[in-house]
């Protein structure tokens, strides 16, 4: 048996509670109905007579629940520090995402997302995800009914890199390729709940591939993998081979650098005041 210290407990900027944890899967299950209910629906429900109108919906109301979840999170712990960690991640990955914008899906700001989250940890990384998803939209233009699914697809990316195995103890090479596989298969499955807020919008009538609302589900399925493979997958693919290069070439320091912003910053000691003596 050999000696040395034992590896640390990882800090977390955000410690996620019980009412932030059901603030959490309040919003999720939310998600999942605005973005599925083309499949949750059945053909004869009046929802599908409201094709156009349900995402606008679905929009307004995760606005709403992301804010909850965001407040919720505040108030268990989201202290100065964190706010400040916050605002300058979320610039960066604000600045990152026009970058590679228009060019096969090249968008390096998904990398950075992998690695906040896994340092900083779920609670703070759905934050992360949707706050840097919100000013990226500002900054480019991009607001539209689209941008709350935006906000929520990303806080899930961030929010799964801190669910991730062995925070305290996978280092090294094993946790960049974690990280890389991680990131491959959610910037595939990110495009994958994008297209499905953004296909209800084709109009039937102008392909085969559109949603309809009088058909089954799986002839519905089988028209939305068409839209995939027809419309987004070499952009997700272009998207998870950046961010799989990306966090094998640069995951060690940026690892290493937001872990001792992390250890600098003391997220969990608590802030004291001293009578001054004298």
């Amino acid at each position: 048996m050999t000696g040395g210290s034992p590896p640390q407990r990882q800090a977390r900027a955000v410690r996620l509670g019980p009412r932030s944890i059901a603030a959490l899967l309040l919003v999720s299950a939310v998600g999942v109905a605005g973005f599925g209910w083309p499949f949750l629906a059945p053909p004869d429900a009046s929802l599908n007579a409201h094709t156009q109108d349900a995402p606008w919906l679905f929009a307004g109301v995760l606005v709403l629940l992301v804010a909850v979840v965001a407040a919720t999170i505040s108030e268990s712990g989201l202290g100065p520090k964190a706010v400040a960690m916050l605002g300058v991640l979320a610039a960066a990955g604000a600045a990152l995402r026009p970058i590679g914008a228009g060019t096969a899906g090249l968008e390096p700001m998904f990398f950075l997302m992998v690695l906040s989250g896994r340092v900083l940890g779920p609670g703070f990384g759905f934050v992360l995800g949707s706050v840097t998803m919100f000013a990226s939209a500002l900054l480019t233009g991009g607001v539209g009914p689209w941008m709350p699914f935006q906000m929520l697809a990303m806080g899930w990316f961030t929010m799964g890199a801190g669910l991730l195995p062995g925070p305290d103890r996978l280092r090294g090479r094993a946790e960049l390729l974690m990280l890389a596989a991680y990131g491959c298969l959610a910037a595939f499955a990110y495009g994958t709940v994008m297209n499905l807020a953004g296909w209800t919008f084709m109009n039937t009538l102008a392909s085969n591939i559109a949603f309809d609302p009088d058909a089954s589900v799986p002839d519905n399925l089988a028209r939305f993998l068409a839209y995939c493979l027809a419309t987004s997958l070499g952009w997700d693919g272009g998207r998870a081979a950046m961010t799989v290069v990306l966090t094998l070439a640069l995951g060690t320091p940026v690892l290493k650098a937001l872990r001792r912003a992390t250890r600098r910053a003391a997220f969990e000691t608590p802030v004291t005041f001293e009578r001054p003596t004298g």
